[in-house]
């Protein structure tokens, strides 16, 4: 049963890699802190993927599911 929870996640995971490639966060640094005197600058973090990392995480999904329904009979 472990290998089926496996493989279907792998593959809910696969498809959302395959519909969003990237994503991006942003976060703030402190650049200067002179007392009363604050300044912060917003950095954007971006993160790309290729789709074949999804393709794969579905391919793993199908084959995990295939091996569990061989190994349950």
């Amino acid at each position: 049963m472990k290998i089926k929870s496996a493989g279907i996640t792998f593959i809910v995971l696969g498809i959302l890699l395959i519909g969003y490639t990237s994503f991006n966060f942003v976060t703030t640094e402190k650049v200067v802190d002179l007392g009363p005197l604050k300044i912060e600058r917003e950095k954007n973090h971006f993160f790309h993927w290729p789709p074949v990392v999804g393709g794969l995480l579905v391919l793993g999904g199908i084959v995990l599911l295939v091996s569990g329904r061989k190994n349950t009979d």
